[in-house]
This record gives structure tokens, C-alpha cells and sequence, in this order.
């Protein structure tokens, strides 16, 4: 079951990220006569001034249709797109979803875009030098302790190295290779993954041998049991699991955190789902990005505090600003949801870890 879901995940993923270009910078039609982004009266389908569909849709169907269509266009939005997105997240948010949407890089395609720059970047420098990982020959260093793990590091080496076979091939041929470099790509960063795994765990010994859960009357502690039982024999398997789960399923967060942010807008019907899980993704976006950021400044002696504090009080910051632009709520209104938010984010990640866990110890 979790390999079928892993697959799943993986196309998802791939889909969304491989593409390249964003021939159709906006989406759909609309019945108005004037173009929702530029303001420009309508002769067709598209508006001839930017080149923005007609319609901009506000369905959550179209918006899980964008997961599959999802771009990586940056050239020239992401400068004006990124500025937005730190200091004025609400406006960008407004703004997209009242149809503004050649301006600037899609929420999905940013989300993606960073969760793969994050993992990658953070494992990068989680290996230091002591985890030398050959990405180019798909070798590690880095010893492994049980069989199990030792047989999916020798499975990702073998993909990498048939990957590396099927591009050059591809290329010779004179066929697309986007699609296997893609594949390629998201194989190196495993193989990446495994070497951080193995490196964070040692030889997978593990001082919590007695540690059981069934003295805790809650659903579930049966459950809890089987992951530490897990934990105990294999961490550094079950920790790439974890990590790579992390990665192929990021994109779940923004359903897990879409009601959410419903329920501080629930009786103001004239915000749909659809604006929600627009907050959502430029938000977790900009989350990742800070942390990012933060990380490399904590990385550098001279510049930790600057990173300490910006992961501290900046998130919160963020939260109002985007709340109070986005939904033009009183500055009131924008602050006693932003606490609420806070909560309702700790929530959120709190499930997504128990998904990840629950699918690595599946």
C-alpha cells in the first residue's frame, strides 16, 4: 500500500514540477468583457495586450487540476512575485485571486519549486564533510547498518545509473529528456537523503529498547508501538523513509491546512475555498522559504542571531500582514486570527508528520 502511494505521490510531484515553460500564464474563462489582469476589453478567449484566459477560475476542482499543470515560468515574475510574497503576502494573495494572474509565478509552482530547493539545499548542508555523496556516480560514503537498508541504497544506485543510461540515450536518439532528468533529479536527492539517514543514526544503535506506548490509554497506542518498534531495529531506514515522505508529500499540507483557515473566515461567504488554498500555498511557500533563509544565517557564526530572530518573531509578522491584505479585515480582526493561526499551524504540521511517520513505518 504505502509503495502504491508513494507512486502516487511521485507522479503527482514529477508532473507538477517537470514542466518547464507556462504557455497558458493564466487559466480559464470568464464571461466579463474586461481582462481581469490588465484591465483590457476582451475580443476572444484570450486578451491580446498579456495574453491572460479570459476566465480566472475560483474552484478548488481547477485548483487540484493546477497540481498536474503546475509551472516552473520564473524569467521575469519571479521579480515581482518574490518582493510580494515577503512583505506584502495579502496583496499577492488578493491580487492572484481576483485574476491577476499573468503578473506573477502561480502559487503551486512556487510551492514546488521550494520544497525541492529546501530539501535539497538542507541536506546539502547537513553533510558537511563528513557524508561525501557522489550524486553524479549515485555513491555514499557513509555506512549503513542493516540489510534492508543496505539493499534500498543498492536500488536507488541501480535507477540512477539506468536514468543515466535512458538520458543519454534519449539524447542520442534526439527524444524529450525532461520528463528522466526530472526522474533522475528526484533519485539523486533519495540517494542524498539515505546518506543523511546513515550518517544521523550511525550503526542504528538505540538506548530506547524498553520504551512502549500500551501503558498510555489512547486509539492508536498499538500503532505507536509498531513505529518504535520500527524505529529501534532500523532508524536510518526509517528515517530516509521519513524524509523522503516528506518530500513526495509535501504538497499535502495545503489540503491538511485549507480548513483550517476556513474556519476563521466560515461565515463570510464571499470567500471561497479556492482563496484559501491560495493563503495557504503562498504562505507555506514563504514559510519555507524564511526557514531556508534563517538556516543558512544560523549556519554562520556572525550571522545566528539575525537568523534566530527572524525565524522567531518574522512568521507571525507574516501571518497578519497576509491575513490583513488578503481578507481586508481590521487590523482587530487580523490579529486574533493570526493567534488562532499560529495554533492552527501547529496542528496542521502536527498531522503531516503523523502521515509521514504512518507511511514510513507502513
Amino acid at each position: 500500500m504505502s509503495g502504491e502511494l508513494a507512486a502516487a505521490a511521485d507522479i503527482i510531484t514529477g508532473a507538477a514540477v517537470a514542466r518547464a515553460v507556462e504557455p497558458n500564464a493564466g487559466e480559464g474563462k470568464d464571461p466579463s468583457d474586461m481582462c481581469l489582469n490588465c484591465g483590457t476589453a476582451l475580443h476572444g478567449p484570450h486578451c491580446h495586450i498579456c495574453g491572460q484566459k479570459a476566465k480566472a477560475h475560483r474552484t478548488l476542482s481547477a485548483f487540484g487540476h493546477d497540481i498536474l499543470h503546475s509551472v516552473l515560468h520564473f524569467d521575469g515574475k519571479i521579480w515581482r512575485t518574490l518582493p510580494m510574497l515577503f512583505w506584502k503576502p495579502g496583496e499577492l494573495t488578493r491580487r492572484y485571486v481576483h485574476g491577476e494572474r499573468a503578473k506573477f509565478v502561480s502559487p503551486l509552482a512556487l510551492f514546488l519549486f521550494s520544497v525541492f530547493l529546501t530539501f535539497a539545499v538542507f541536506n546539502w548542508m547537513s553533510h558537511g564533510d563528513e557524508a561525501a555523496v557522489d550524486l553524479g556516480a549515485g555513491s555514499t560514503k557513509a555506512e549503513v547498518a542493516t540489510p534492508e537498508f543496505a539493499a534500498e541504497q543498492r536500488k536507488s544506485r541501480d535507477d540512477i545509473a539506468r536514468l543515466e543510461k535512458d538520458v543519454l540515450a534519449a539524447r542520442k536518439a534526439g527524444k524529450p529528456t525532461q520528463a528522466l532528468e526530472q526522474e533522475l533529479k528526484s533519485d539523486k536527492l533519495g540517494l542524498t537523503l539515505m546518506g543523511t539517514a546513515a550518517n544521523s543514526f550511525g550503526n542504528g544503535t538505540n538506548d530506547a529498547d524498553g520504551y512502549q506506548f500500551t501503558d498510555l490509554e489512547f486509539p492508536g497506542a498499538a500503532y505507536l508501538n509498531k513505529a518504535a518498534e520500527t524505529a529501534k531495529k532500523n532508524p536510518q531506514l526509517l528515517f530516509y523513509k521519513m524524509q523522503s515522505n516528506a518530500y513526495k508529500y509535501s504538497w499535502a499540507l495545503i489540503p491538511i491546512s485549507v480548513p483550517f483557515v476556513w474556519l476563521l473566515f466560515f461565515w463570510r461567504r464571499r470567500f471561497k475555498m479556492f482563496d484559501h488554498a491560495v493563503f495557504v500555498t503562498y504562505s507555506l511557500t514563504f514559510m519555507m522559504l524564511l526557514g531556508l533563509i534563517c538556516g543558512i544565517l544560523i549556519s554562520f557564526g556572525p550571522t545566528e542571531p539575525i537568523g534566530g530572530l527572524l525565524l522567531t518573531f518574522y512568521p507571525p509578522i507574516h501571518m497578519y500582514r497576509q491575513l490583513h491584505q488578503a481578507y481586508e479585515t481590521s487590523r482587530f480582526g487580523a490579529f486574533w486570527r493570526m493567534c488562532l493561526l499560529s495554533v492552527f499551524a501547529m496542528t496542521a504540521l502536527t498531522l503531516f508528520a503523523v502521515l509521514v511517520v504512518a507511511i514510513g513505518v507502513s
